[in-house]
């Protein structure tokens, strides 16, 4: 298996985490385009093509949390789209093999009895900008390897669901399965993806307590030996994602003591 680390606040240059990374013994960098850093205008491939080099890693991708390529209003999904369409090009240069997203699940309308999701009442709007976005990225990608893995967050609601159906059926899409984020919505995430685990390439790995998660490893209640298990069967690249330098040592070395060698 290969691990890797994100990009953290208190390492606020590339540099600086590749630094870390090498120091810590990991494979690789996860850049977050949330952070106005690794937007991509900032972005210098030539400067992030010599720090791996210099620090014998690599990197994989995480999309801005907001985008939202399905979204009613045409000139903003136009916009996401032409944002993840740009970000495979920059990715293909920097021999990225894993753009991962968040699958933005809409607004809601909130009733007197109850929340109503838009996707789920608007279906086949929706559905139809899945399969938009599909073809797009299949011709974004061409025949690289590259995949782009879509994460779990708060639990899949049955309409997101039919859409990662939709996306899985392609080859150019994959599944990362976050293990914090499936704790603390109850683990209902998990039987889609084990489902599904073939096309597992990714995982977060982080601990969690309830709700709570992003913890060091060894600190919270998941079997975190069981999600390492299922990452070595699917040879999975694992993030240690915790959101602090300190809490990054401390994954690391709770792998070490239990036997993992990175």
């Amino acid at each position: 298996m290969l691990f890797g680390m994100p990009t953290l606040i208190e390492t606020e240059h590339l540099k600086e985490c590749a630094e870390l990374c090498r120091e810590l013994g990991l494979d690789f960098i996860e850049i977050s385009m949330s952070l106005p850093q690794y937007t991509l205008d900032k972005i210098q491939v030539d400067r992030l093509r010599k720090i791996a080099e210099q620090y014998g890693i690599f990197y994989t991708v995480h999309l801005d949390e907001n985008v939202n390529f399905s979204d009613f209003n045409s000139y903003a999904a136009q916009a996401c789209k032409r944002y993840i369409s740009d970000t495979v090009k920059l990715s293909k240069k920097l021999n990225i093999p894993t753009v991962n997203m968040h699958f933005h699940r809409g607004e809601h309308f909130t009733l007197p009895d109850r929340k109503v999701d838009l996707y789920a009442v608007y279906r086949d709007h929706y559905l139809k900008s899945i399969y938009d976005f599909r073809d797009m990225c299949e011709n974004a990608m061409g025949d690289t390897d590259m995949k782009i893995c879509v994460e779990n967050c708060n639990g899949y609601p049955s309409f997101q669901r039919e859409a990662l159906d939709i996306l899985l059926e392609s080859p150019v899409f994959g599944l990362t399965f976050d293990v914090g984020h499936n704790h603390g919505c109850g683990g209902i995430d998990e039987p889609y993806i084990l489902q599904n685990k073939e096309r597992l390439c990714h995982m977060h790995l982080h601990d969690a307590v309830g709700k709570k998660n992003h913890m060091a490893l060894g600190t919270g209640e998941l079997d975190v030996r069981k999600y390492l298990a299922l990452a070595e069967e699917q040879s999975c690249r694992v993030v240690l994602e915790t959101k602090t330098v300190e809490g990054l040592k401390s994954s690391v070395r709770w792998m070490k003591q239990n036997g993992y060698i990175i």
